[in-house]
């Protein structure tokens, strides 16, 4: 075996099990000395304390509480995160044996529940022998990742979610990294263990490998390895022997650090999320770090190098299983939901008036994407929903920055204009489609990347794709992605099914996903993480055709949509309200192209207005808030109604006019 020299940082001697050379990479154990590794007894470090409370106090005094466990969830979209919390909510006896429970329940959103994907940040709690377990369960999808990052504050362990198939994926990545800086411990879940292709060895090695590169200390690198079927409910030490129930996982459990507090210092509590109550009102969401808070007790709020207000606790809440309960004192340690304090926000530090000891606030990583939503002034705008002022836009964005603290939102030139920046295209489409339901009426603009200057260079954000793809349909994908400007990285292929990785710019991804699914006719799965700011890629291709543009206000016939259809694809059936700029179909060449497509037939003494007929008109192209904006270019828009999904040609763009079609 080739001998490693042994490094040393900073006077410390590294173990060889998890050491590093010139490039971030880590010496793989075999499968042998694995699995002896993982047969040991753990060592947790219980040397983690709040990052933000090591600044301001000693290690002398701290408090180790017994019976609490706060515990975050995180895991690469549909690895089965929020599945393992309803196993463990059922474990713990939360539910009623005659209650009809319904699947994910954390899941309580419609668009969580429409999507399949976890959006929120959400908390549960459950008692175990005695101990109460805090859960956080968090969204594995890389543009809610600010979900992530405000949350990790309130926790001292994770449970790492791996699907025993995939392995760790690039959201895996990002949330364990995150983790992995707070010095938090992990403890790896090698989920849907009873699926026929799982492969639980290669999963643990290549889980290990990427604490590796992440930088995890030796501690950490020991992490304990539970395997289960959360949707059957079962978990255990070895893949092949899994008990009948998920004990063995809440044992493991127990076994993460325990909350280290000060409970006689000054209180502390770092605000990470903001929930909302039509009675109560604003509730700020967060771990007493340091003293304790009782109902009715007058307390302060503030950040670092800020006044100091005070308001009083009206009412203090604990988390109780997947609700809340009141509680009239809690100590540090816990975590706690306050009503009383109005103006509170993320990042707000809880504090006694008298000795106030902010806390730093929370950081997440900047926008990448940014979109315009606007007052929605098409001719027939206003038809359908009840919130249409740029006032009332303005207070809604205002109201999401409370608790979305990945968002920004900026004025524009215009007054009835506002440039909203997010994570991805994602992150801002939950949005524009959550304030679709409420009644707003928008205007959005095409997603556009956040560039910046760095040393007088032009820089723009890339990202890390992960694509699994079967293999006749490899050479399609990467044409896909080398026409936009893809490096690919590496490439493997299992059981015919190949894995792609590529690196490439965030607006090459723009419009990506829609074009690759009809290239592999659906059976593409795509991934993508926020990777680094690189010098800008140059120009990249445009989209291939045109689009049909309405040429005139009207209702759509089937004689005008006959006609225009043999020059393309439509989006529009008979009897569409249409109007003049308003895009109706795809074009089959590039350039756009004007048609009529209110055009009616002439009128004779064999013939009536009103008998129309279908045949021969070709079924519409399905449209969702997605494919619109994705497809839109930069001098269009899209019109969102609470009903209705339209685009059109940006009226303020002075851009030359499609040419005239034929019918």
């Amino acid at each position: 075996m080739k001998l490693v020299n042994i490094l040393v940082l900073m006077g410390t001697l590294v173990k060889a099990s998890a050491f590093q050379v010139s490039s971030p990479t880590c010496i793989a154990r075999s499968p042998t000395s694995l699995s002896s590794a993982l047969s040991r007894t753990p060592h947790f470090s219980n040397t983690r304390l709040a990052a933000t409370v090591e600044a301001e106090t000693s290690a002398e005094g701290f408090k180790q509480r017994d019976d609490l466990r706060n515990i975050a969830i995180i895991a690469h979209v549909d690895h089965g995160k929020t599945t393992l919390v309803d196993a463990l909510l059922k474990q713990a006896d939360v539910f009623r044996v005659n209650e009809e429970v319904a699947e994910r329940v954390m899941d309580s959103n419609d668009q969580e529940r429409e999507r399949g994907i976890t959006i929120l940040a959400k908390n549960a709690a459950i008692n175990y022998k005695g101990t109460k377990i805090n859960l956080v369960d968090t969204p594995g999808h890389a543009d809610f990742g600010g979900e992530v990052e405000r949350i990790m504050n309130m926790v001292d362990g994770v449970l790492l979610v791996v699907d025993s198939v995939e392995g760790p994926r690039p959201q895996t990545r990002f949330v364990l990294k995150k983790a992995l800086e707070l010095g938090l411990q992990a403890m790896v879940v090698v989920n849907k263990i009873d699926r026929p292709a799982a492969r639980p060895e290669y999963v643990v090695d290549a889980t290990f490998d990427l604490f590796c590169e992440l930088n995890a200390n030796d501690e950490q690198t020991d992490f304990k390895t539970v395997y289960a079927s959360a949707i059957n409910g079962i978990a255990g030490h070895a893949p092949d022997a899994l008990a009948e129930n998920m004990e063995p996982l809440l044992e493991a459990i127990m076994d993460l650090p325990k909350p280290k507090v000060k409970p006689n210092d000054p209180l502390q509590i770092l605000v990470a999320n903001i929930d909302y109550d039509n009675f109560k009102g604003k509730l700020g969401i967060g771990r007493i770090v340091s003293g304790s808070i009782k109902a009715g007790q007058q307390v302060g709020y503030t950040q670092p190098g800020q006044d100091v207000k005070t308001a009083k606790v009206n009412e203090l809440f604990a988390f109780d299983n997947l609700g809340r309960k009141n509680v009239d004192e809690a100590e540090a340690g816990e975590i706690v939901m306050v009503a009383g304090i109005e103006n509170i926000g993320i990042g707000d530090t809880i504090v006694d008036p008298s000795n106030p000891r902010p806390l730093p606030p929370i950081a997440v990583e900047e926008p990448t994407v940014k979109m315009t939503f606007g007052v929605n002034k098409s001719p027939i705008g206003g038809r359908e929903g009840k919130l249409l002022t740029s006032r009332m836009i303005k207070e809604r964005l205002d109201k999401e920055l409370e608790k979305n603290v990945a968002l920004r939102v900026a004025p524009t030139d215009s007054a009835d204009v506002y440039e909203v920046s997010g994570r991805g295209q994602l992150h801002l489409t939950v949005l524009i489609e959550s304030m679709r339901r409420e009644g707003f009426e928008l205007l959005i603009g095409p997603p556009n990347v956040i560039m910046k200057k760095e040393d007088g260079k032009l820089m723009e954000p890339f990202e890390n794709i992960d694509i699994t793809v079967p293999e006749e349909y490899v050479g399609g994908v990467v044409d896909l992605l080398n026409r936009r400007k893809g490096e690919m990285q590496g490439m493997n292929t299992i059981d015919g099914s190949t894995s792609l990785q590529f690196v490439a710019p965030t607006r090459g991804m723009i419009g990506l996903r829609s074009q690759m699914m009809t290239a592999t006719r659906g059976t593409a799965v795509m991934d993508t993480t926020f990777d680094t700011y690189r010098p800008h890629a140059g120009d990249l291709e445009q989209r291939e055709k045109g689009s049909l543009v309405a040429f005139e206000d009207g209702q759509a016939t089937t004689n005008g949509i006959i006609g225009a259809q043999v020059r393309g694809s439509m989006f529009i059936t008979p009897k569409t309200d249409v109007y003049k700029g308003m895009l109706v179909g795809v074009h089959q060449r590039p350039g756009d192209l004007s048609v009529n497509v209110c055009k009616t037939k002439q009128l004779n003494n064999m013939r009536s207005a009103t008998k129309e007929t279908t045949v021969g008109v070709v079924p519409p192209l399905e449209l969702t808030l997605d494919s619109a904006v994705e497809y839109i270019q930069s001098d269009e828009l899209v019109e969102v109604t609470p009903t209705k999904l339209r685009m059109l040609k940006n009226p303020d763009m002075g851009k030359k006019k499609p040419q005239r079609g034929g019918n």
